[in-house]
């Protein structure tokens, strides 16, 4: 009896141990107590606001108004004759006050299409707000109420610091339901979900729903770390916010001008994959693969040619492509910049004077896959029915007119209308050359082919399978 008593305390004092250990690394144990957790919320709720939109629309309104519902496919499929009528549409999200004289960010998809935009405090006060500037391509945007008294604005954190596992608290307006406070902790930084080249988001498992766009994410400390902005439709704990360290840059040139100026090198670049980087005789898979220069740009003027590898732009490395526009984006115009190229075997180190971002230029492209095993392509010389057929400009290179199921060429994405203008650095001007080189190609080895799309061009490797032997 006596061991079993003490067996029985020991066992007790050890779930006790778990129990204190648990409560130290929740949220409230980690702000001390739950009273602490409590006291921040309350300081950090005035400074987040509800947003709601009216935006006038032409057509048919669903019953079930701007909301998703089981029935709107058939509404529309059955209903699609209905004459069409113009109507508002309601939307809601959230934002934070960055200074007491009423500068409020938001996304810019809450409020892209909005003819009217009114802003709620914690109070119940109601403002009618004002676009100062917007940015599709981060997804912020900056507006401007006249309040009746200063307003409490939230604090600035360091995003770069965040540490995966740190706790936050998310604040917003999920459908309607204003000032819902949720706490999660960081699950990943520097997703890119494929929204564009300026992918940056810091994952979370705080609740995250419809609404809570432009809300703001908070650390322990009560300093903004994000901004709420993105969920997976259909998942659970997953939600992605953009990092308080863009915003502040998006904001002050949005405050000063109320537009984006950004820095342009003036180059598409791609993944390096695993075959791209064979044929290229890389080592690894870091850097961004320069697939086009763009002619009298930046880049072009520096002396960065297409098959160049970007390793480091001003200092700091480029491990993926993501990073490179990234650090291009943020970089002054007229500034000079410090670029490393890997080319070959060299490593070269360039200066560029960087540009200004000419209107909507993207400067990323879509990468090659090349796992599989056969060609599988039939092409023809570009000819002027050809050119007519597939809205072709100009006639370097022969132009892919089929791409059979299965193959190499369909599993990286090369479709009818593509031109092949090299085959391993080779330029490719006729039929005959791309017979030529083609027929030189090794088994089992990349071949990296460099593909115009429209106004763009694109490195993708195929490798070639051996030929099938017959007995």
């Amino acid at each position: 009896m006596r061991t079993a008593f003490r067996t029985s305390t020991l066992f007790t004092t050890f779930i006790s141990t778990l129990l204190l250990l648990a409560f130290a690394f929740t949220p409230a144990g980690y702000a001390h107590d739950l009273g602490a957790l409590a006291d921040l919320v309350k300081e950090l709720k005035p400074a987040v606001v509800n947003i709601s939109t009216t935006s006038i629309r032409h057509g048919t309104p669903s019953p079930f108004g701007n909301r998703e519902a089981p029935f709107d496919e058939f509404f529309k499929r059955f209903f699609d004759n209905m004459p069409e009528r113009e109507f508002k549409q309601k939307g809601l999200g959230s934002g934070f006050i960055i200074s007491k004289d009423g500068y409020i960010v938001t996304n810019n998809h809450v409020i892209e299409r909005a003819n009217d935009i009114d802003v709620v405090l914690e109070d119940g006060e109601k403002y009618a707000a004002k676009i100062i500037g917007r940015d599709p391509k981060t997804d912020v945007a900056l507006l401007k109420i006249k309040p009746d008294k200063p307003l409490p604005a939230v604090k600035f954190g360091d995003s770069n610091k965040l540490r995966i596992g740190d706790w936050v608290i998310a604040i917003g307006n999920p459908f309607g339901l204003g000032h819902t406070v949720t706490t999660g902790i960081v699950s990943a930084k520097g997703r890119s979900l494929g929204l564009g080249a300026y992918d940056d988001f810091i994952q979370t498992d705080a609740a995250i729903n419809p609404g809570n766009s432009g809300g703001p994410l908070f650390n322990l400390e009560g300093q903004v770390v994000g901004m709420n902005s993105a969920i997976v439709a259909g998942g659970q704990g997953i939600g992605f916010a953009i990092p308080i360290d863009m915003i502040k840059r998006i904001v002050e040139q949005l405050k000063a001008n109320g537009k984006v100026v950004r820095g342009w090198l003036g180059v598409l670049v791609q993944h390096i994959t695993p075959d791209i980087a064979e044929s290229l005789g890389l080592q690894g898979q870091e850097g961004a693969l320069v697939s086009d220069v763009t002619s009298g740009g930046p880049a072009d003027k520096a002396g960065i040619k297409r098959g160049d590898v970007i390793v480091e732009f001003n200092g700091h490395k480029i491990k993926e492509m993501q990073d490179l526009p990234r650090a291009v984006a943020i970089y002054p115009p007229n500034k000079v910049a410090d670029v490393k190229v890997r080319r070959g075997k060299r490593t070269k180190n360039l200066r560029v004077k960087i540009g200004e971002m000419p209107g909507e230029l993207a400067q990323t492209s879509s990468s090659g896959r090349g796992n599989e095993r056969a060609l599988g392509l039939i092409v023809q010389e570009i000819t002027p029915s050809i050119q007519r057929r597939f809205g072709i400009e100009g006639g370097h290179g022969v132009v892919i007119t089929g791409v059979a199921p299965g193959s190499v060429a369909a599993e990286s994405g090369l479709r009818p209308g593509d031109i092949v203008v090299e085959i391993n650095r080779i330029s490719i001007g006729s039929l005959e050359d791309y017979r030529r080189v083609v027929a030189s190609l090794k088994p089992k080895k990349s071949a990296l082919f460099l593909i115009k799309r429209g106004h763009n061009t694109i490195y993708v490797a195929l490798k070639i399978d051996e030929p099938n032997k017959k007995g």
